[in-house]
């Protein structure tokens, strides 16, 4: 059974950063992709990043580009997401997903997109406060 647990979650003011985690079972991160999602209250929801398979490959929201990084332990079968320079409309719940069993879906003309995947945790909450 796949299992995603989110955490690292918080209370941060503009401009600080946070580290989220996502710890992984059922399957291995370095054999699917992985990535995170948000939903703000009362918004839909948005794919924020996602990491290859093979770890060679990102993408990156364009609201989150410069800001966030995703990366990985293999060892811990863990996946990250470092957001830095965080602002009142990263406010959301995050979700971590995988594509498993599924190809990400890099050829969509839009990329891949983690809130369409079937796998994902339960979510943990960020809030940046002005």
């Amino acid at each position: 059974e796949v299992q995603l647990q989110a955490s690292g979650g918080g209370l941060v003011h503009v401009g600080g950063s946070l580290r989220l985690s996502c710890a992984a079972s059922g399957f291995t991160v370095d054999d699917y992709a992985t990535g995170w999602f948000r939903q703000a209250p009362g918004k839909e929801r948005e794919g924020v990043s996602v990491l290859s398979s093979s770890g060679e490959r990102t993408s990156y929201a364009h609201s989150v580009k410069g800001r966030f990084t995703i990366s990985r332990d293999n060892a811990k079968n863990t996946v990250y997401l470092q957001m830095n320079s965080l602002k009142p409309e990263d406010t959301a719940v995050y979700y971590c997903a995988t594509s498993f069993p599924f190809g990400a879906g890099w050829s969509s003309p839009t990329g891949p997109d983690p809130s369409t995947w079937p796998s994902r945790g339960q979510g943990t909450l960020v809030t940046v406060s002005s």
